[in-house]
């Protein structure tokens, strides 16, 4: 699976990330050619700003979230909606082909369609107000998606990724001014705003990829904690470790009043947090060996035993 193509929206590291469609898996070859397809997008989007108008780049960039912002927020909030719809409303598939293109089509469900329409209306304020407050839900709502919808499969994937976004993220904010003019231009939900009182930098902001990275390797800690049918420990180093890391950004952003590389902090702290605790425990080896996608398939297998035997 062209993992790096598909998701070369989350590739920016804090820019953006369009909602997916299904699971993917991420290979070694994929974790490492990410900061690559990251940089040329973040190359792209800063020479787009640079000799286009910034309104009319924004304009397009409004409608594309505008949709995306739909399908996220219905996909966030359908599993509550689901439990209070009848049944078949969830199972029973409409199908919907494109006029002219009847290859083409669309599979939804009734409990889809009543889920998009709190997201149309509420897609519709941020698009007429662009309020912080509306922008902080969609992007979150992207980062829950991402974060559900991707798996980096073992955790030496996980670490090649983040070992890459690592030094991407170093270098574009400390050694050029692409990033930061890219975020600041950027006029649509793909970083979180938090108000503060200097009236000469009004909003601090948190890119999106500095939630879903490392989130989505704090997820892969609490499915290997699941798979070994065990308490959640190794998720919640992995999970103090990112929020050492982020207070630790905000500490420095705030010292040096200056933009900084979140995974810089997030990075070390997410890994090290995990390392530790499994040296602690002696459990180097189960960690580095795990796979998602080899336990998956014996879940399965052990799934369809059980099912076999009470059949018989």
């Amino acid at each position: 699976m062209k993992n790096t193509e598909r998701l070369a929206n989350l590739a920016l590291a804090g820019l953006t990330l369009a909602p997916l469609v299904m699971k993917e898996t991420m290979s070694n070859e994929h974790a490492m050619r990410f900061p690559f397809v990251g940089s040329a997008m973040l190359l792209s989007l800063f020479l787009l700003f640079k000799f286009l108008s910034k309104d009319l780049v924004n304009a397009v960039l409004t409608c594309y979230f505008f949709v995306l912002g739909i399908i996220a927020l219905s996909a966030t909030i359908l599993p509550a909606i689901k439990r209070i719809l009848p049944e078949q409303w969830n199972k029973d598939l409409i199908v919907w082909r494109f006029p002219y293109f009847r290859s083409f089509e669309i599979e939804f469900t009734r409990s889809q369609i009543i889920a998009a329409v709190p997201g149309t209306f509420f897609c519709a304020w941020y698009a007429s107000q662009k309020h912080w407050l509306a922008n902080n839900i969609l992007g979150l709502a992207f980062c829950i998606q991402g974060i559900e919808m991707l798996s980096l499969g073992s955790f030496k994937t996980g670490a090649i990724l983040l070992a890459g976004l690592f030094v991407y993220d170093i270098f574009w904010v400390f050694f050029t001014p692409v990033m930061v003019s890219v975020a600041k231009s950027f006029d649509a939900p793909i970083k979180l705003l938090f108000p503060t009182a200097d009236s000469a930098r009004p909003f601090s902001m948190l890119g999106l990829g500095d939630i879903v990275i490392p989130g989505i390797f704090v997820a892969l800690a609490l499915r290997f904690d699941v798979s070994r049918g065990k308490e959640s420990q190794y998720f919640k180093s992995a999970f103090m470790g990112y929020t050492v890391g982020l207070v630790l950004t905000i500490v420095v952003m705030n010292w040096f009043q200056a933009a900084q590389p979140a995974l810089l902090y997030i990075v070390p702290a997410v890994i090290g947090f995990l390392a530790a605790h499994c040296m602690w425990n002696g459990e180097v080896k189960p960690l580095l060996e795990f796979d998602e996608s080899k336990t998956a398939v014996t879940s399965q297998e052990s799934s369809d035993d059980k099912s076999s035997k009470k059949v018989e």
